[in-house]
């Protein structure tokens, strides 16, 4: 069994194991497993790990986080990304900055759309919003925002190809939410190779390596802003970001998450794979 969520999934994992108790069971941690969960709700979240005989990390500093009785069962596998099949080739009318992903609270949706009200009178500096909503008072938080905000248009959910077209004319991507496990979205960035403002917080630091050039504290709108201007004014900043970038890219090729995910089912397939 491959499970997805250790606190939604226990109920499954319970009945699986109950019934095939031989059977091994792989469970992939979210984010919300490892920073809420294990504080807010922990009984049914340690009892999935309990039962698990692999557990699946998105970021490097899982381990951090992870009681130290499950570490051994701990492998790190990040999500990948097939690289683009268009050219980027950002806007030239503007810096278009994309942010991708559901409005909700965690991931701090409206954080870059205020930073940019921060910059300059005479800034090309523009947000670009994709993602649903996850609550009706997000939906009017970014409406409103947009009346407000010459420099932020949210265009709600769109097909998965509008977003990769999205990537190909952006200058940057931000992603500053609260708690993250590993956004896949920081995948599609790094292969596209845009450039990734991000929140300071383990789940962005885990993917992005811990001396990445683009971070700014959780929450700090301020700092948010001087990197966007710092982004605008400086090409030698902008060429640290991409370099960067393409140090990490490697990590998140499709060939590497396969190869190590049919290693991970090898283990668990030799005769002391399970130990």
């Amino acid at each position: 069994m491959v499970a997805i969520h250790a606190w939604r999934a226990a109920e499954s994992i319970q009945r699986f194991k109950a019934l095939y108790p031989a059977c091994p069971v792989v469970l992939q941690l979210s984010g919300t497993d490892i920073y809420e969960y294990l504080q807010s709700d922990p009984g049914p979240t340690l009892r999935s790990m309990e039962l698990a005989d692999r557990l699946i990390g998105l970021n490097d500093l899982v381990p951090n986080v992870l009681p130290k009785r499950f570490r051994s069962r701990l492998r790190i596998i990040f999500e990948s990304a097939e690289p683009p099949t268009r050219e980027r080739r950002p806007s030239a009318r503007a810096v278009t900055i994309a942010v991708i992903g559901h409005l909700r609270d965690v991931k701090d949706p409206l954080r870059a759309a205020k930073a940019v009200r921060l910059l300059p009178p005479e800034s090309r500096v523009r947000v670009e919003q994709v993602g649903r909503a996850y609550a009706q008072q997000w939906a009017a938080k970014a409406r409103t925002e947009m009346k407000a905000n010459k420099r932020y248009r949210w265009r709600d959910d769109v097909p998965r190809a509008s977003v990769r077209a999205l990537l190909a004319r952006s200058h940057a991507m931000v992603i500053s939410s609260l708690s993250e496990g590993g956004a896949n979205v920081i995948s599609e960035a790094v292969a596209a190779r845009v450039p990734v403002l991000a929140s300071r917080m383990d789940g962005n630091v885990g993917l992005l390596g811990r001396d990445y050039p683009g971070y700014f504290p959780v929450g700090d709108t301020g700092a948010l802003a001087r990197l966007l201007d710092k982004l605008e004014q400086e090409p030698g900043f902008v060429r640290l970001l991409e370099k960067a970038i393409a140090r990490r890219a490697p990590l998140f090729r499709p060939a590497r998450e396969v190869a190590t995910w049919r290693r991970l089912l090898a283990e668990l397939i030799s005769p002391s794979g399970r130990d």
